[in-house]
């Protein structure tokens, strides 16, 4: 299959950098186009304490991100709908959100993984670290990063 035949997959975290990311990408990718829009996230299952789980977090608070992920991803699939995508909406937890991102595009075959940046300076990257900067060093397949509006 072509990748442009493949699904995209949408990092999704209701920003307002991920809603830029959606509206760029239905602008310059060609459309129709099948779309899987993902909230990815942390599932904070044990709280660590110098390696080893401290405390655990009840189940019910975890359902409760979970279902929140759920209807993030749902906002995003409906924002992706409106700008020409036929999309869906998945989540996803993994030990790192970069690396739920990758794994979601290799379930589905993504032919691209397109996600907004928050835009941080060098300084508030590394200090924040940045999932956009992870997911395009360790992706296998094409990463379209769509930086913040400019406003000038």
């Amino acid at each position: 299959m072509e990748p442009d035949q493949k699904p995209v997959l949408f990092a999704y975290d209701g920003s307002e950098q991920a809603k830029n990311a959606i509206r760029q990408a239905g602008a310059e990718l060609r459309t129709p186009r099948k779309a899987v829009v993902l909230a990815a996230y942390e599932p904070l299952g044990a709280i660590p304490f110098w390696g080893v789980p401290a405390a655990t977090v009840p189940p019910e608070w975890l359902e409760q991100v979970r279902e929140q992920a759920a209807r993030t991803a749902a906002e995003g699939a409906e924002l992706a709908n409106s700008v020409g995508f036929e999309a869906s909406s998945s989540v996803n937890d993994g030990v790192r959100t970069w690396q739920a991102i990758l794994d979601a595009a290799e379930e589905i075959d993504a032919g691209m993984i397109v996600l907004g940046s928050h835009g941080r300076g060098s300084v508030g990257s590394a200090v924040m670290g940045s999932v956009a900067t992870a997911v395009a060093h360790h992706a296998r397949r094409p990463v379209l990063i769509c930086r913040p509006e400019s406003s000038g």
